[in-house]
């Protein structure tokens, strides 16, 4: 399978075709090549802190001894512009290189929709059911999953390259997908202008950040659900502690 190293001629298969990056020069190529092992760590670390943002802010003392606790706000998540980005992506991918009445087009683009829209869902049910924050968050991570594999058959069954996660071409992809706030704006000259090949290649990078940040982000919840329980638990434990505190006035 090939591999192309060249992270300024990504998604060439011809001398008209543009490159991918037309600013960077191989001198600039070479020192990103070596930075984006530690900026790739750098980032998912601060990716990480503002993925479990929810989970921070149910444990703030200040919201304590709250029955209905303020939820975080949804749009800052990496996990929700990402996938917000793949939607974009998969949305104009699909209309653009599969063929009309072709039955893998509702199913990737409702894969896709299922990723965003769950992550929204999960921070709206959040002050309520953290059960049900949980559950939709998985269910996002499995939406981009399955949305992930029919990339990668999109691929395969025509002989095109998956990129290495390694190779030049997946790093520069990251490392745009690391931009803060992330937009489809960042993508768009790509997915209008490369082959079929570079943009489900750009989807799939993408997809693997998003589902990084959803693993963690599950990880945070499951922690803040041992430690504080869920609706029906903090409404026993306010009302005791209210009682407590009414006894002890008498």
């Amino acid at each position: 399978m090939r591999k192309d190293g060249n992270t300024e001629n990504i998604g060439s298969s011809g001398s008209q075709e543009k490159t991918f990056s037309n600013n960077s020069s191989q001198s600039s190529q070479s020192s990103q090549s070596s930075q984006s092992s530690q900026s790739c760590q750098s980032s998912q670390s601060s990716q990480f802190s503002q993925s479990s943002q929810f989970s921070q802010f149910s444990q703030s003392s200040q919201f304590s001894d709250r029955i209905i606790r303020p939820r975080g706000d949804y749009q800052t998540l990496l996990s929700y512009q990402k996938s917000d980005v793949i939607y974009q992506i998969t949305w104009r991918f699909c209309e653009k290189y599969l063929t009309k009445g072709d039955r893998t087009i509702d199913q990737m683009v409702q894969a896709a929709r299922s990723g965003k829209q769950n992550i929204i869902e999960g921070s709206k049910a959040a002050p309520t059911s953290k059960e049900m924050e949980i559950k939709l968050t998985n269910v996002a991570r499995a939406s981009l999953e399955e949305l992930l594999e029919d990339y990668r058959d999109f691929l395969r069954v025509r002989d095109l390259a998956v990129w290495d996660k390694q190779g030049s071409e997946a790093r520069y992809v990251r490392k745009l997908g690391m931009t803060a706030p992330l937009t489809f704006e960042i993508f768009r000259k790509f997915v209008e202008t490369r082959s079929a090949e570079v943009v489900a290649n750009i989807a799939i990078c993408l997809i693997h950040q998003a589902t990084y940040l959803l693993d963690h982000q599950l990880d945070g919840l499951e922690k803040v659900f041992i430690q504080n329980g869920g609706l029906r638990e903090r409404m026993t434990r306010v009302r005791i502690q209210t009682r407590n505190q009414q006894e002890n006035k008498s």
